[in-house]
């Protein structure tokens, strides 16, 4: 339900046209000053901002990382326990980023930082779990079994990198790196909040 609804709202951008999607994204994207400044009025952005994307890219890689994480940790939760997870998981990532970029007018958009509460989730529920993954080898890519705690340690530990940097001015790039800092801490700590217990 969560990838069809996304990809109905990227579908829609894709018929706005130009100048109509960045109205659109101005309207519907979370803009962290707008928040900050007027709470009350801007508040429906922060659900919102979680269906957005940004381009092809951005969309199929995040509904691949939900696709391939979120039915693990839906198992374990349930299907409504889930949703009301991933959607706290996208606030939490949306107050976050918002905290620490309180003066930025560009607007936030994408599921990556729900989708990292919902990795979050894995590490603790599934942290024995493989994961398949490409790796470069002398120049060569081959697919390696990784333990998710490596692969989403490393991972995290990106993010908090390039998180820095853009505190620092030394990230250019449109990333919310705290927003997927945000969204994961949250998921790690609320799990178990929402996870049946196995008997």
């Amino acid at each position: 339900m969560l990838i069809i609804l996304n990809g109905v709202a990227f579908y829609y951008e894709l018929n706005l046209g130009e100048e109509g999607l960045y109205r659109f994204i101005q309207i519907w994207g979370l803009v962290p000053s707008q928040l900050a400044a007027n709470p009350a009025v801007i508040w429906p952005t922060v659900f919102s901002s979680m269906f957005l994307h940004g381009g092809w890219f951005h969309i199929l890689s995040n509904m691949w990382i939900l696709l391939i994480f979120g039915d693990n940790v839906e198992s374990r939760m349930g299907s409504v326990r889930y949703l009301i997870f991933y959607l706290l998981c996208g606030i939490a990532a949306a107050l976050t980023q918002t905290y620490l970029s309180l003066g930025s007018n560009m607007p936030v958009i994408g599921a990556s930082g729900a989708i990292a509460g919902v990795l979050g989730a894995y590490l603790i529920l599934f942290p024995r779990s493989r994961i398949a993954s490409l790796v470069p080898i002398f120049f060569i890519f081959t697919i390696i079994e990784v333990p998710a705690v490596l692969f989403l340690g490393v991972w995290f530990v990106s993010q908090l990198f390039s998180g820095w940097q853009s505190l620092h001015g030394a990230d250019m790039s449109s990333v919310a790196w705290w927003a997927h800092i945000g969204g994961f801490v949250f998921g790690m700590l609320a799990v178990h909040l929402f996870a049946r217990r196995r008997y």
